[in-house]
């Protein structure tokens, strides 16, 4: 899998403990935006319906069904990332 935030890979020997670091930029590795169940698009952000909500996606959370996102698959689509611009541009602040 790789950080969410320094995009380093890291090399999945075992799971991914609650408290387990980013050997590079020392963020949290079990947080929902590295775990393969969440997708931006989905309610409370998580694929997993029995899932807890959690409110800060880049914070360590206690989540069980975390499962460490593969390298591969991007962290959003490119239409949830389109709409987000167009609903930025759209409410912006004109000067």
């Amino acid at each position: 899998m790789n950080c969410f935030h320094c995009s380093r890979q890291i090399q999945l020997r075992q799971r991914i403990g609650f408290r387990e670091m980013c050997p590079q930029c020392e963020r949290p590795l079990h947080v929902c935006l590295n775990c393969d169940f969440y997708d931006a698009a989905f309610n409370n952000q998580c694929r997993e319906p029995q899932a807890e909500r959690v409110v800060d996606k880049d914070r360590a959370n206690f989540c069980e069904y975390f499962a460490p996102r593969n390298a591969s698959r991007p962290q959003t689509s490119s239409a949830v990332n389109s709409a987000r611009a167009h609903l930025e541009n759209l409410f912006k602040k004109k000067r």
